[in-house]
């Protein structure tokens, strides 16, 4: 995978420590395009040290019974996703604005002390997740589009379906599950799918069910 000026093709591209950034409902996955809207002061302090070194920053959740608890030493979820900084701004209050590009996703290994203020972790990268482009024809793409379009129309959205069309599978499917909706659990699951055709129908299936709930609460509100 090629993000920017630098390629991922092998473990050896990538580090085995990283800076990680917690966020709840944020999902990045590779190929996908994250912005960010970074304030607090010790995630000014990685951006500025992974800006200085690699680039890369580590975005997982934390865990989901920990999603209130924003302290150093909360649990964070298993597996999260490695993002390369593609794009920066600084604003006049002291704010930076950034665009992470997913690479691959990684399971957390033992968290690594130091005297930074945010927290750093060794990882075990999906060294699967760079070369994935074999894996566009197991998707079902009939029956994703069918998915999408159900939810839009079911809550009067509109989508640039010229761009859809020209999307390929990974880009739609990826695109589809970080621009969700969905609460933690969900978008979890939707990372933690073993390939791109269980994260399709992962994706499928949670829409459904979400049309369906929406449904059924309707049809209580009528009666």
């Amino acid at each position: 995978m090629q993000v920017g000026n630098a390629r991922y093709l092998k473990p050896e591209d990538l580090p085995d420590t990283v800076p990680v950034f917690p966020l709840t409902g944020v999902l990045l996955l590779p190929a996908g395009q994250l912005p960010l809207n970074i304030f607090e002061p010790r995630y000014l302090a990685m951006f500025d040290e992974a800006i200085a070194g690699n680039r890369l920053i580590g975005m997982v959740q934390p865990a989901l019974n920990e999603q209130e608890n924003t302290s150093n030493s909360a649990p964070l979820a298993s597996v999260g996703c490695l993002g390369r900084i593609t794009s920066f701004a600084e604003t006049g209050d002291g704010r930076y604005i950034v665009s992470l590009t997913g690479i691959c996703r990684f399971r957390l290994l033992e968290e690594k002390t130091g005297s930074h203020p945010f927290r750093s972790f060794k990882i075990a990268p999906f060294i699967a997740d760079l070369n994935s482009a074999s894996e566009e024809d197991t998707v079902d793409r009939p029956a994703l589009i069918s998915a999408l379009r159900a939810y839009l129309d079911a809550n009067k959205l509109e989508a640039d379906w010229e761009s859809v069309e020209r999307a390929s599978n990974m880009t739609l499917v990826n695109s589809m599950a970080m621009m969700s909706p969905f609460g933690p659990a969900e978008k979890q699951a939707l990372l933690e799918a073993p390939d791109l055709k269980t994260r399709a129908e992962t994706l499928i299936a949670i829409t459904e069910i979400v049309l369906a709930s929406n449904f059924s609460d309707s049809n209580t509100i009528l009666q």
